[in-house]
């Protein structure tokens, strides 16, 4: 019998490892404080595309956002995010811009989080991923949802304004529920979606619905996706996703029976497995482990009780 304990501390779930960037919202609606702040010489800009930024390696090893002075930063109008500030009193901003400049040096080169959030340092991460929620919000909330009028950017990135009605619009963070589910044999229950390469498997994640809670969530996704009826249900963590727009909350999960009938919709198939099943199966190339930078693999490492073999591509 395995009891479950939080031990993200120990080995942090990527991007959301304590980032030393205060959002100060405070200073969202401050128009003299933002443009004293974006023309000061220490605050740095970056400039995000269609999810990407422009990252590059230091002669350290390291791997760190480009980021240049204000005056430096590509000409914007509007789209222009501020994201914080650092215990040094450093403001971050970030521009929305069709396409990422180009480099002289030929160094650096584009990426999304899912290759740079394993790279970056937790201060380049959050930047990264606040910047990237905001951008996927702001090009496809373009429009009132009260009145179709098309809505104007506020609030340094964080609100759009309806000059036709007033209605003030939000950034949207949809919940996700993602388990791993175990048996009363201690097996776990992963599942292969059916757009994923052959041999992909993962935990089982979904949706929550309107006036459900989370732990009803867990238990009615499981059940849709894999026939599997599911008791207690205990939370883990949680993982910023902004793809487009989730917060992706994690669970372990006792399973109350073991038949399987996968929805042959969204899950292609689904298994359960031992340790050492899960062993074979990964020595042998018959199973893909997820991508280390999202919580799946965390939670799957957390009843594995080691790392999880990095996936292949």
């Amino acid at each position: 019998m395995t009891t479950w304990t939080d031990r993200t501390a120990d080995r942090p779930l990527s991007l959301t490892a304590p980032s030393g960037i205060d959002r100060a919202a405070h200073h969202r609606l401050d128009e003299a404080w933002l443009a004293a702040a974006w023309s000061h010489p220490t605050t740095r800009v970056f400039v995000v595309s269609g999810g990407q930024v422009l990252i590059d390696d230091t002669p350290d090893g390291r791997t760190e956002l480009v980021m240049t002075p204000a005056f430096e930063a590509p000409v914007t109008e509007t789209h222009r995010y501020f994201l914080g500030t650092d215990d040094d009193g450093v403001s971050y901003f970030a521009l929305q811009k069709d396409s990422l400049p180009g480099r002289m040096d030929q160094s650096a080169r584009p990426a999304g989080l899912r290759e740079a959030g394993l790279l970056l340092s937790p201060r380049d991460a959050g930047l990264m991923v606040h910047a990237v929620a905001l951008e996927n919000w702001q090009r496809l909330h373009r429009f009132c949802s009260r009145c179709g009028e098309r809505t104007v950017i506020a609030a340094a990135g964080h609100i759009r304004r309806c000059p036709a009605c007033g209605a003030e619009h939000y950034p949207r963070t949809d919940p996700a529920v993602i388990m791993a589910v175990t048996d009363k044999d201690d097996r776990i229950l992963l599942g292969r979606q059916v757009h994923w390469p052959e041999g992909r498997f993962s935990t089982l994640a979904g949706f929550v619905e309107p006036g459900e809670s989370i732990e009803q969530s867990v238990r009615r996704e499981v059940f849709e996706e894999a026939g599997v009826t599911v008791g207690d249900v205990e939370y883990v963590a949680s993982q910023p996703w902004p793809f487009p727009s989730s917060l992706m909350l994690g669970f372990i999960a006792r399973a109350t029976s073991s038949e399987i009938d996968v929805d042959g919709e969204e899950i292609e198939e689904a298994r359960w497995f031992s340790r050492d099943d899960l062993t074979a199966a990964f020595e042998s190339g018959e199973v893909l482990a997820p991508y280390g930078i999202s919580i799946a693999a965390r939670l799957i490492e957390l009843w594995y009780g080691r790392p999880l073999p990095r996936p292949v591509p």
